[in-house]
């Protein structure tokens, strides 16, 4: 086998190890340095803001306003995903079609706000009014 070659693969085995030391260490030291406790009922508890839990977490449901604030939200982060790589490509392209398309992306989020404001998703269930 040629030289170059296995000590390119020593490179890869060297990063490979760093890698799982990298990732290793820190659970090594946190097991080193943890608090011992004793494993009781109450240690297995969930913990819910100095409450005393009660009943499973499946009998509680949400209501479906918190998940569509998410999904608004999750649809605005990733806006932000797309508007990275025209910021950085400003410079290199045309200046007004750079500023058209960047209008005609934000319009159309701006008008799935406008939407989601007038469905009302951005209003909780004690403030939405019942036509």
């Amino acid at each position: 086998m040629n030289d170059k070659i296995l000590i390119d693969y020593m490179y890869i085995g060297l990063f490979f190890l760093c890698g799982i030391a990298a990732a290793g260490a820190p659970i090594l030291i946190s097991l080193l340095v943890r608090p011992r406790t004793k494993i009781s009922q109450r240690t297995l508890q969930t913990y819910e803001c100095g409450n005393i839990p009660f009943g499973q977490s499946w009998d509680f449901r949400h209501g479906i306003g918190f998940y569509l604030y998410a999904l608004m939200f999750l649809a605005f982060e990733v806006d932000v995903l797309y508007l990275y790589p025209v910021a950085t490509v400003f410079h290199k392209v045309p200046a007004f079609r750079a500023v058209g398309l960047f209008v005609v992306f934000l319009g159309i989020l701006a008008l799935g706000l406008i939407y989601a404001w007038r469905k009302g998703v951005f209003l909780w269930t004690s403030e939405k009014k019942i036509y």
